[in-house]
């Protein structure tokens, strides 16, 4: 073999054997080919597609929007016995893929892209939520997610995880605002503070009750996201007032603020995750708005005394909120306070 034959032999194995493997079909962190056939609102998997069936626990995670927590995903992911996760939205990508199979170990993480009432009604789409061990509801608008779901083998594939198979759920941001067993469906679009406040009965103020999804210890609750930061202590005061002058029912309110959760576990205690606060607010039956109709600034005071509101902070370590009776396991250090309307002014008073 003359020399220059060899030098050429060698520099073509070097070649091969620095080429980029990261599409190797066998290697467990690359995208698999998504079967459009059998999966039609897949539009991304990482991981294993067999089904698999562990052991998992109920959960339920409300998170505020903005950046995502990491603690609570790692916390559903302990949760779902590392089972087969799956995400759904009505836009946007598969990003979250990538990033919950880099916070912990799961046989596989796959987004369902589910932007219209037939796909939301397709039982092959249905069929992959019930075999999650995990199921998260990505941002979005939420007019989208109860326009699309709200009704349909969707809808009832996710109740079955959450009263049946009972694994962990979470919701972000527009996800997070449908997990309450009443909520705001923003079917007329947003709303601020300063709208409901003025007006308890705008045509904004949009209630959906008792008709969507089902998560344990929800009863009678609202929740809100990005909280603090555009101001939703108003609009969420008007949907509990709303609540108690319609339907008279006692009315709870769960907020979160931006890159902070709250996880809910079996038994009903909550505890706060991430950068922010919670807040936990709860009416008394005793204390109904004092004026709230059509076209006139909701009144609600009681000499300041309309709301109890309890802040919860992630630096108040193991420090739960019991959902079953509304209230701190430990009041040690939580921050509470009430909220009081009167003519259409919110305030806190201490």
């Amino acid at each position: 073999m003359s020399m220059r034959l060899f030098w050429l032999i060698g520099a073509l194995l070097i070649i091969s054997c620095s080429k980029d493997n990261s599409k190797n079909p066998f290697d467990p962190s690359a995208p698999k080919p998504v079967n459009t056939a059998t999966r039609p609102s897949s539009i991304g998997i990482l991981g294993d597609t067999t089904d698999v069936k562990p052991a998992t626990k109920a959960g339920l995670v409300i998170m505020g929007g903005g950046t995502d927590v990491d603690a609570a995903f790692q916390w559903m992911i302990n949760r779902s016995g590392g089972g087969d996760v799956v995400i759904i939205r009505a836009s946007g990508t598969d990003a979250y893929n990538a990033y919950v199979n880099k916070l912990g170990k799961v046989n596989s993480v796959e987004t369902l892209k589910i932007d219209s009432r037939k796909l939301a009604d397709d039982e092959r789409v249905a069929r992959i939520i019930r075999n999650a061990e995990m199921l998260f509801i990505a941002g979005g608008d939420q007019a989208d997610y109860v326009g699309y779901w709200k009704d349909t083998k969707t809808m009832q594939a996710i109740n079955y995880l959450l009263t049946e198979k009972k694994v962990p759920v979470g919701g972000t941001s527009a996800g997070a605002a449908i997990l309450g067993n009443y909520y705001f469906g923003a079917e007329r679009g947003g709303l601020d503070s300063d709208e409901a406040l003025t007006n308890p009965y705008h045509t904004k103020v949009v209630i959906g009750r008792e008709d969507f999804l089902k998560a344990p210890f929800m009863s009678n609750i609202f929740t809100d996201q990005h909280f603090s930061e555009r101001n939703r202590q108003g609009r969420l005061s008007v949907f509990m007032a709303r609540l108690m002058k319609d339907w008279g029912k006692t009315a709870y309110g769960i907020a979160v603020d931006e890159r902070t959760a709250v996880c809910v576990d079996e038994t009903g205690n909550a505890e706060v995750v991430g950068a922010k606060n919670a807040y936990f607010v709860k009416s008394d039956n005793t204390k109904q708005p004092e004026i709230i109709n059509t076209g006139t600034p909701l009144t609600w005071n009681h000499a300041g005394k309309a709301l109890t509101v309890y802040a919860l902070s992630p630096t108040l370590e193991k420090n739960k909120f019991n959902l079953t009776n509304f209230s701190p396991q430990n009041s040690s250090g939580v921050d509470s306070y009430w909220w009081a309307i009167v003519a259409g002014s919110w305030q806190i008073v201490r």
